[in-house]
């Protein structure tokens, strides 16, 4: 049974609140931040790619120069029947049985246009192809994150998912940003792997972000007896200060 630990992301704050939770394991949908806690394991662990300590693998340089006619587009945080339709596509070829099959037109474009903090849609065209990837994407105070991408399903040797990262993090080297966030990552899950293969991975354990070990290590996070109580994650939670500076 999935439980989720959730607060409401409104107001003059909400950036300042979204930074500060971001750092501590939450995610971005719409307008509420979130962060697994289930009761009986703690698998579901956040991800982000330490910028500087990243150099791109044989693999994912040869990704590098197979996308290279890819062009990118970043704009203000507004959804297109084009986009719907790549990712209505997307969905039906490698998601179809999630939790978003059934997201029609308009739960899309609230998905993308419910945001109260500065996010941007990224889109990726291909010179043949036409639009061919997307990333919604969120600016931090400390980096990018990648609240969801999808991408054209018919060509898989492309490794789109791969190279929409790959430049997410030169997005974040060319800004100054130290860090790329992918959200979250389960140990054993054949879906994610592919997070654990970028260089200076860190993954949030125990309140605090470390730079990933073997995989195999964290098949522990599963345990039944993993999770602290919900009481005591509520309490452990940091909160920006957002006091008014006295005169």
């Amino acid at each position: 049974m999935e439980r989720k630990l959730f607060t409401s992301l409104s107001g003059d704050a909400a950036s300042q609140l979204n930074d500060t939770l971001s750092k501590q394991g939450f995610r971005r949908s719409q307008n509420v931040l979130y962060r697994p806690s289930c009761a009986d394991c703690a698998a579901c662990i956040s991800a982000r790619i330490d910028v500087s300590a990243f150099a791109p693998s044989k693999s994912q340089r040869k990704t590098q120069r197979r996308n290279a006619q890819v062009q990118r587009r970043a704009t203000s945080p507004w959804a297109t029947e084009e986009q719907y339709e790549l990712f209505r596509d997307y969905l039906d070829h490698r998601h179809a049985d999630g939790g978003m099959a059934d997201m029609d037109v308009f739960e899309f474009a609230a998905m993308v246009e419910e945001t109260p903090i500065r996010s941007r849609v990224i889109e990726y065209t291909h010179p043949d192809r036409g639009l061919t990837g997307v990333a919604l994407t969120d600016v931090l105070d400390d980096g990018l994150s990648m609240v969801y991408s999808f991408y054209d399903p018919d060509h898989p040797g492309d490794s789109l998912g791969t190279y929409m990262i790959l430049d997410h993090i030169e997005i974040a080297r060319e800004a100054g940003l130290p860090y790329v966030y992918l959200g979250y990552w389960v140990p054993g899950s054949p879906k994610m792997g592919y997070k654990t293969k970028f260089k200076g991975v860190e993954l949030y354990v125990g309140g605090e972000w470390a730079r990933m070990r073997d995989p195999a290590d964290y098949d522990s996070e599963r345990h039944p007896l993993k999770t602290d109580p919900i009481a005591e994650q509520v309490a452990n939670i940091s909160l920006p200060d957002l006091r008014s500076p006295r005169g």
